[in-house]
């Protein structure tokens, strides 16, 4: 098919099949901050065709300093709605699910479930509970998926790695992940992690906030969402071979129901 000139760079290297498949293809990211935010906007320049965006929260001046929505002039502003209308600005023809959402770790499946199911699930949520309930869904329906670890007090890009979740370290967010998708029988889960000890911020007093204790660079979770990114896409027009999808470890036969 013909491709108009907005994505005249990318066929020099994918090709009209590469855009093809590209187009064709549905990508959801769960959150919009500053690695989901970068993720997606990087998706929709990449040529994905349909993408489900989905985020709890509004913009805040806090987000500023690293989040592709975030703006003087969007601060208070739903942030999938941001989202919504920043991907129809640069991709027009992209079909666009948009919706503010909290995904409560009960019922994943059953909010996940109402969109077109997605050929990859990039999850960029730091959030444990429901990082492993995102994953157990994709495991129980042979979902792809990609999962960030954690970007903050992070302070060097050439750190960052993919990894099967078995393989991480000095993580602390992926150290917790790892050991419960073990407890929950969940094998195959590929992550991007940083290797780097996380920066020791100072801790002044008793009962800080996530915001007090987190600190976060400009650069280090736009990077992590343009890598996952990055990888989705060169799976998706077939020029990486795509992975077996994350699973359900069966349990023994002693332990299963009769």
């Amino acid at each position: 098919m013909a491709h108009s000139e907005r994505v005249a760079r990318l066929r020099l290297l994918l090709k009209d099949e590469g855009l093809d498949k590209l187009r064709d293809s549905t990508v959801m990211v769960l959150g919009l901050g500053g690695v989901g935010s970068a993720c997606a906007e990087a998706l929709a320049r990449g040529g994905v065709g349909n993408l489900i965006v989905l985020d709890r929260d509004v913009v805040e001046a806090s987000n500023i300093n690293r989040q592709a929505v975030a703006y003087v002039s969007t601060i208070g502003k739903v942030k999938a709605d941001i989202m919504r209308d920043k991907i129809a600005d640069i991709n027009p023809d992209c079909t666009v699910h948009a919706q503010q959402v909290f995904l409560r770790k009960e019922d994943v499946g059953a909010t996940l479930e109402q969109f077109p199911r997605p050929d990859y699930v990039i999850d960029c949520i730091d959030t444990v509970s429901q990082k492993l309930a995102i994953a157990q869904w994709c495991a129980e329906n042979g979902i792809n998926l990609l999962s960030s670890m954690g970007a903050a007090n992070r302070l060097d890009p050439l750190q960052l790695q993919f990894a099967n979740i078995r393989q991480t370290s000095n993580c602390p967010m992926a150290k917790v992940v790892r050991t419960e998708c073990r407890k929950r029988r969940i094998k195959g889960i590929e992550v991007l992690f940083s290797t780097e000890l996380p920066f020791q911020v100072e801790k002044i007093g008793e009962g800080r906030t996530k915001g007090e204790t987190l600190g976060s660079m400009s650069y280090m979770p736009p990077i992590m969402g343009q890598m996952l990114a990055g990888k989705a896409i060169r799976r998706l027009a077939g020029m990486e071979k795509m992975p077996r999808e994350p699973r359900m470890i069966p349990l023994p036969p002693h332990q299963r129901a009769e």
